[in-house]
């Protein structure tokens, strides 16, 4: 299995995983718990659906894009069109919300830092010790050149 397929079915788990997450701190807690736990685990989502669709990304252009997402779609409650949508649509209100909560930008930013430590360091364990950065699965051999790894 190509590192590509590989990278991607990781996202998708941790898609699924996230979502689980989400739904579980919702049946379990209440309060700023819930609500701003979800807003990072939003930010972790659309992370993960970054790297399922991009899945060379780097961490940080994969959270610099979930990160602007969300802040957009913060913003874009300011119109008052996502609330509008949430009327009418379950979809739209999980996606879009519908009221504009400062304290959700930084939130926002809690989850794209924490999914984009995980990402780097699940990308620093699959290369191993002293592969060269880029290059899953490819060890520098003793007088610097490569060599297969295991």
């Amino acid at each position: 299995m190509g590192t590509l397929v590989r990278t991607r079915l990781v996202a998708g788990g941790a898609a699924v995983l996230t979502v689980g997450a989400g739904l579980g701190i919702r049946g379990v807690g209440g309060g700023d718990v819930v609500k701003y736990g979800g807003d990072a685990l939003y930010t972790v989502l659309v992370y993960t659906l970054v790297v399922l669709v991009a899945p060379r990304v780097r961490p940080l252009v994969a959270g610099g894009v979930a990160l602007g997402f969300s802040w957009a779609v913060e913003l874009l409650q300011l119109t008052g069109l996502p609330a509008e949508l949430a009327a009418r649509s379950v979809l739209a209100r999980l996606v879009l919300g519908s009221t504009f909560n400062a304290p959700d930008l930084l939130w926002y930013a809690v989850g794209a830092v924490a999914a984009g430590l995980g990402h780097a360091g699940v990308t620093r364990w699959r290369r191993g010790p002293g592969s060269p950065r880029g290059v899953p699965g490819v060890r520098r051999g003793a007088a610097g050149g490569r060599s297969p790894g295991p």
